[in-house]
This record gives structure tokens, sequence and C-alpha cells, in this order.
């Protein structure tokens, strides 16, 4: 079952900006690695769910992922060949905004290694730069890079 909003007052929503970094969300709150955003974007409900498959069937049920990013909200389109004007188009979608410094994904429950494959992994199905940290790395300003 995708990940989409179970109700929203509204359907059609304006874009937005993504300007600065994440207000929330920028430390490890429940496993002892995570994946962090470097760059600001839309990650769609489908692209969240493979990065999911990705780090779950690399840990072959082993530890716990827990998903801090959800697409709650709804981009639309018009349909190809369709001309200028005539209003705006129907949803086509949802995606999350993610801003730069946000901790997309967590695991706990396995070894370092493991955590950065998986984490590896599932960054190859984002469509943006991401950096694996640690619990430990990240109370002395994220001096981690990987």
């Amino acid at each position: 079952m995708p990940l989409v909003p179970k109700r929203v007052k509204h359907r059609r929503e304006f874009r937005g900006k993504m300007r600065g970094a994440a207000k929330g969300g920028r430390t490890i709150a429940f496993g002892e690695y995570g994946l962090q955003a470097l760059e600001s974007h839309w990650i769609t409900n489908q692209q969240i769910e493979a990065a999911r498959v990705a780090m779950t069937r690399y840990m072959k049920r082993g530890g716990k992922v827990w998903i801090r990013i959800f697409p709650q909200k709804s981009y639309t389109a018009k349909g190809v060949g369709v001309r200028m004007g005539s209003g705006k188009g129907a949803p086509a979608g949802w995606v999350a905004v993610v801003k730069r410094e946000k901790i997309m994904f967590e695991i706990g429950g396995v070894d370092e290694a493991t955590a950065r494959e998986a984490l590896r992994l599932a960054s190859t199905k984002l469509p943006i730069k991401c950096k694996f940290v640690t619990k430990s790395s990240e109370v002395g300003g994220n001096s981690n890079e990987g």
C-alpha cells in the first residue's frame, strides 16, 4: 500500500518554496544511524517506498527502519498535448518536501557496516545527495562525511 494521506483539506496545493535548512528533524531520534539530506527536493511516495524496500531487503529482516518523512503534499499535472489555460491540472501524486539537513531514514539494531550499506542502497533510489550520519557523530557537529 503506497504512502498517501488518509484525507486532506485541499487536493490542489501551491508549489511552495524550499529555501533554507530544515527547521526540525535534524538529529537522530529513534535509531543509531541515519540518512541526512544534503539538498532540498521533493521526494515522491514511490521513491520513499523504493528506498525502504532496498534497506529492508539488504538487512534481511534484521534491525528496525524508521521513515522520518511523509508525502503529504499533492502535485498536479495536465495531460500530454493539452493547450495552455483552462485551469490547474488534476492531482497526479504525492510528495514529501525535504529540506537540506533533514534526517529522512533511521536504522537501529544492526552493526555500522550493515547500516552504512543499507542506507547507501537507499540513497541511490533518491534524487538528492545524502550523507550517512551516526548518533555519536552528530553531537560534535556532523563531522562524519559518508
